[in-house]
Order: C-alpha cells, then sequence, then structure tokens
C-alpha cells in the first residue's frame, strides 16, 4: 500500500475527529467566553440527554432501524418517573419506572418491526404519538412541580464534574462493550448489512431486534430522567424534537442510514460536533430558527455524503482479466 493510500485510509477513519478538534478550534477563535469553565460545563451538561438518545438511534439504524418515538418514550418515561418520586421519596422507584416505561414502550416498537413486519419509520412514528399522548393525559396537560432530590440526578456535582457526565460515561463504556465484545452487538452490523444473509448464517434476527429496541428503551428511560431532573419539573411536553437530535448526532458521526455502519466512539464525536455548533451559535448570538435551519441541512449533508460515497465504492468493481486477456498483454 502506497503512502496516499495510506493518508486517504487514515483520513478516511478519523475524519469525523478531525472535523471535531476543527470545530474545537473555530468555536475557541470565535468566541472568548467558549473556553470558560461554566460554558464547559453547560455544555457537558446539555449533551448528556442528546447522546443518551443517539446512542438508542446508532444501536437501530446499524441494523437497519430507527425509532421516532425515543423523544416522547424520554417524556413519558421522566414524568411518570417524577410522578412515582413524589410518591415514594425514592429515587430508586423513580429510577425503575422510567427504566420500565421505556422498556415497555420499545416492546411495543419490536413486536411491530420484528413480528408484524410495519416499517421502523411507521411503528415508531405511531409510538410518538401513543406515548406523547399519554404523558399529556397523565399530567392533565400541567407540569409536575416541586422535584425536591430527584433534581440531583440531573444537576447534581461529584467534585467538579456533574453526576449526568460520570452516568454517561459509564453508560458509553457499557454500549461500546456490547456493540464491539458481544456477539449481539456483532450480529446488528451483519442484520444492517444484509439482513437475508444474517439470517442464513444462523443469526437470529428478532432476538436481535427485540434486544436492540429494549436497549434503547432503557437509554430513553434514562434520559427521561436526566431531563426532568435537569429542567426541575415534569414536563410532559418537553424533549420535543429530541429525536432529531440523537439522529444528528448518530449521523453526522458516521452512522450510514442504509444500516452496517456506525461506531460509538463516532457518535460521540458527533454528539460533540452538534453541542459545540449549537453552543457558539448561542454565544455570537444566531438566531434560534436560524439554528435550526443550519442542524437540518446539516443532516441533509451528512445523509447526502454517505450516499454518494456508498455510490462511488460500489463502482470501483474490479474484474479480473480473462486467460485470452492475459496471453494479449504476453
Amino acid at each position: 500500500m502506497g503512502k496516499n493510500a495510506k493518508t486517504q485510509q487514515f483520513i478516511q477513519k478519523y475524519s469525523i475527529f478531525i472535523v471535531l478538534i476543527v470545530m474545537f478550534l473555530a468555536c475557541s477563535a470565535l468566541s472568548p467566553y467558549f473556553l470558560k469553565a461554566n460554558n464547559m460545563i453547560n455544555i457537558m451538561r446539555q449533551i448528556c440527554v442528546g447522546l443518551l438518545i443517539a446512542y438508542g438511534e446508532m444501536i437501530l439504524i446499524v441494523s437497519g432501524f430507527l425509532d421516532l418515538s425515543i423523544a416522547s418514550v424520554l417524556a413519558l418515561s421522566g414524568v411518570l418517573s417524577v410522578s412515582a418520586y413524589k410518591s415514594t421519596q425514592s429515587l430508586a422507584v423513580a429510577i425503575l419506572v422510567a427504566l420500565a416505561v421505556g422498556i415497555v414502550c420499545n416492546l411495543f416498537n419490536a413486536f411491530f418491526v420484528a413480528n408484524v413486519g410495519v416499517p421502523a419509520f411507521i411503528a415508531t412514528l405511531g409510538m410518538q404519538q401513543i406515548a406523547r399522548g399519554i404523558a399529556l393525559y397523565y399530567c392533565g396537560g400541567s407540569n409536575i412541580l416541586q422535584l425536591g432530590n430527584f433534581t440531583v440526578m440531573g444537576q447534581g456535582m461529584i467534585g467538579p464534574i456533574p453526576l449526568p457526565v460520570i452516568v454517561v460515561v459509564a453508560i458509553t463504556v457499557i454500549i461500546w462493550y456490547l456493540i464491539n465484545q458481544t456477539r449481539w452487538g456483532r450480529s446488528l452490523y451483519a442484520i444492517g448489512g444484509n439482513r437475508n444473509a444474517a439470517e442464513a448464517s444462523g443469526i437470529n434476527v428478532k432476538y436481535s431486534i427485540y434486544v436492540g429496541y429494549i436497549v434503547n428503551g432503557m437509554l430513553a428511560g434514562l434520559a427521561g430522567i436526566i431531563f426532568m431532573a435537569r429542567n426541575n419539573a415534569g414536563l410532559p411536553n418537553g424533549a420535543v424534537g429530541y429525536e432529531m437530535t440523537g439522529l444528528t448526532a448518530a449521523i453526522v458521526g458516521g452512522t450510514s442510514m442504509t444500516g452496517g455502519v456506525g461506531t460509538v466512539m463516532g457518535t460521540v464525536a458527533g454528539a460533540f460536533i452538534i453541542a459545540f455548533l449549537e453552543n457558539i451559535m448561542n454565544l455570537v448570538g444566531v438566531d434560534s430558527y436560524i439554528q435550526q435551519i443550519i442542524e437540518g441541512f446539516i443532516v441533509v449533508v451528512a445523509v447526502g455524503a454517505d450516499i454518494f460515497s456508498k455510490g462511488r465504492k460500489s463502482t470501483k468493481v474490479i474484474i479480473a482479466p480473462t486467460d485470452t486477456e492475459k496471453k494479449e498483454e504476453k
């Protein structure tokens, strides 16, 4: 392999991290407040919820699916968790309730996707409406206030580090292990790459889909706890549009919408790129509506670049010369 080929391979493999470094340096130059300790802590706090959602989306997209309901499930898990805490004053019970709600909602998604054959887009779009409707009905359209010590899950500190950041770092290690070191994790890439071939090779596709959605549900439940605790209220109408935040982070981080490609660390880099972009736009005073336009444009460009890249690779087919051609060359 030539030097140029090695350089090209290196850039292709680590391009997302190069972009992250460039983004960090650009943001540092654009605003003197970007590198302030308080701003860095604020970025870390804000990225926690989005990163948990991004992990769930990455897991599903790698296997050829997705989840449009995750923000609504986050809201439902969060408000029921808050309600459980106010009734029992137990954080353990509140956490278990949030995880259980996330799992139940995603079992619904998994059943219709794996057993009934409903496209993931439609199944999770239905759950998006169901979960949000239940959350609003349960709360009567009102917010749940006075959360007491529940807020520690979103606002607590351990030394100089926010508690949610420590939780998300631990979750990152777990997700990395599941994706890279387990048979289930490897099966996701096989299913996303070619489902028929995965089934032919003996992979239990339905089982992998169910586990994927269950893990996604647990991440949504945990994100709901952190979101509500950070806002010091149970918000049935909260986190609207957060599914796009997770999808954007995963896609920008290199997860292919066609399935079979994606990494945990790439998703982390993608989440930080989006977080840095949002933060610097706030610091320099970019209008919130313009921010939405920019973020939407980034998603389209990222998906377009992925499709273009795959299209180029598919055209580079090496055809072995025939015996006649070999003789002619001689």
